[in-house]
């Protein structure tokens, strides 16, 4: 019996390290993948290169733009994203609930997908209208493409959480719609409104992709500077200064939204049930609500088709080996960084459960962008270059935190009782994890699996970093026909951008058939 006692020690202790072990994977990798080389890309920079850039007026304005982009888009999606998010929350209406889940497809669509539908709308060889390169126009609406599903959701999700018994005492006190809305319904949005607009600054300050095929060369962004620095003049000094400038920018609004985040859980509240009969004016505004969301969010994507549909013999780039090469690369780089952004997102949750303040690390890979995480590998570890090793931890890197946000949000919400019954029965703690967390987790697993995997398969900047030629994929494949001269060059950068979206859309699918039904109840 003794015996038997000191083994089951052996064995239990066994497992807390093995446990312990696991938890303490997410820190390293965040150490490794981020804090070494954001020290490394430091120490490339002096007094004198932080002079030299602070001096250079064009660097100067090219710092200014990138922030005044960011916040006029966050400014654009939030007076356009309220309105639509208020009629779609009160009003009653034929695929109400459909409209709620696509409203999720512009943002797991590909940069390049959305930036070749703005140009086929609005480029050189434009369906609506021509004359819009080198303007800023083209950039802030690639913006409101990405960003206003991001705002609507969150607005959304504030008007859930007012509690009907507080809008039907204002109505009987004698409110109207727009008074209930300003003095019931608005301060309850704050934190959500306050916390897309963070999201949505964030997003659009780091950008890379849209930037660099709508900016043109007068209306490029930082990230894009920092690219082309790195990549045609090897000035590291200079790169490393705007790194650094950018990183500053996108930590404080990550913290002010790590910061809000905790003032918007969501709780159960008895909610104001839509008029069965809208009003002419609800009709004429709910009209007006789905245009705006045909017109910013679905357009560019059916440009995309229709310019694709016109590209005639430019068709037959999809029986070529190099399409078929760079179609498999993007599904294996994709495969590779989901098992590794798997396991780092489901660690990073439970020790996020027992530390809460690594709650604020989960937001650190949205802070920084996938340039300045491209350019720190490449400093920090010169030997590693170009290998394949360093790009599945960069696919990683940018995918796990969705995976870490939806786990950690569904493991908060799970009752203490079901692993306090397993304890009692005898249960150790792996088997409380494998046999009662992890099957109550899968919905919240495979949907942040999903949303990993639409990040990886649509990845850009990591990707012309530290790919080799024979790792191209979808995104740089595309990228290359579409910055090479000729018609058929352009056809069949479309005809690949619809390959891409429709691989895009195959996730986006999988996304909603994880979802379980308390997630898709209509509020």
């Amino acid at each position: 019996m003794k015996v038997n006692g000191i083994k089951a020690n052996a064995g239990g202790m066994a497992q807390k390290v093995l446990l312990g072990m696991l938890l303490l994977l997410p820190l390293l990798f965040l150490l490794a993948v981020v804090l070494l080389p954001l020290w490394t890309m430091l120490q490339q920079t002096d007094a004198d290169s932080f002079r030299m850039v602070w001096q250079d007026e064009y660097l100067r304005r090219l710092l200014g733009w990138t922030t005044r982009q960011a916040a006029i888009s966050s400014g654009l999606t939030l007076l356009l994203g309220v309105p639509v998010a208020w009629v779609v929350t009160r009003l009653q209406f034929a695929g109400r609930s459909w409209v709620l889940r696509l409203l999720m497809l512009p943002f797991v669509m590909p940069t390049l997908v959305a930036g070749m539908g703005i140009l086929a709308l609005f480029g050189a060889q434009g369906l609506l209208w021509r004359g819009w390169e080198e303007t800023p126009w083209l950039l802030l609406y690639g913006n409101v493409f990405f960003n206003l599903p991001v705002m609507v959701r969150a607005a959304y999700q504030g008007l859930c959480q007012v509690p009907a018994t507080r809008l039907y005492a204002a109505q009987t006190l004698g409110a109207g719609v727009w008074q209930r809305f300003v003095y019931v319904e608005l301060p309850q949005m704050l934190p959500w409104l306050a916390g897309g607009m963070c999201m949505v600054f964030l997003y659009c300050f780091s950008g890379f992709g849209l930037a660099l095929l709508l900016g043109g060369q007068r209306y490029i962004t930082l990230e894009v500077q920092i690219y082309q620095l790195i990549a045609y003049e090897l000035d590291m000094a200079q790169a490393g200064v705007l790194v650094l400038w950018t990183l500053a920018t996108t930590f404080l609004a990550g913290v002010v939204y790590a910061c809000l985040s905790k003032y918007t859980a969501q709780t159960a509240v008895v909610q104001m049930r839509p008029p069965q009969k809208p009003t002419a004016r609800q009709k004429l505004a709910l009209l007006l609500a789905l245009l705006l969301l045909l017109g910013c969010c679905v357009l560019p994507l059916l440009a995309v088709g229709w310019r694709a549909g016109l590209a005639g013999s430019s068709w037959l780039v999809l029986l070529e080996s190099t399409t078929w090469q760079a179609f498999w690369n993007t599904l294996r780089f994709t495969a590779m960084a989901m098992v590794l952004a798997l396991l780092l997102g489901c660690t990073h949750a439970a020790l996020a459960r027992r530390l809460v303040w690594l709650r604020t690390l989960t937001f650190l890979p949205f802070m920084v962008s996938p340039v300045c995480v491209s350019f720190g590998l490449l400093l920090c570890y010169p030997d590693w270059a170009a290998s394949l090793s360093m790009l599945v931890c960069a696919y990683a890197l940018l995918a796990y935190p969705f995976i870490t946000k939806d786990v950690l949000a569904a493991w908060d919400s799970l009752p203490r009782s079901y692993t306090q019954v397993a304890r009692t029965l005898g249960a150790s703690r792996i088997q409380v994890l494998l046999y009662v967390i992890l099957p109550l987790l899968r919905p919240a697993i495979q949907r942040g699996l999903a949303l990993a995997a639409a990040t990886c398969v649509g990845e850009f900047a990591a990707t012309l970093f530290l790919s080799r030629p024979e790792w191209q994929t979808l995104t740089t494949l595309i990228y290359h026909y579409l910055s090479t001269a000729g018609r058929d060059n352009y056809d069949r950068a479309m005809v690949l951008t619809l390959l891409l979206m429709l691989l895009a859309m195959l996730i986006f699918a999988m996304l909603e058939w994880g979802r379980d039904r308390k997630e898709q109840r209509i509020c």
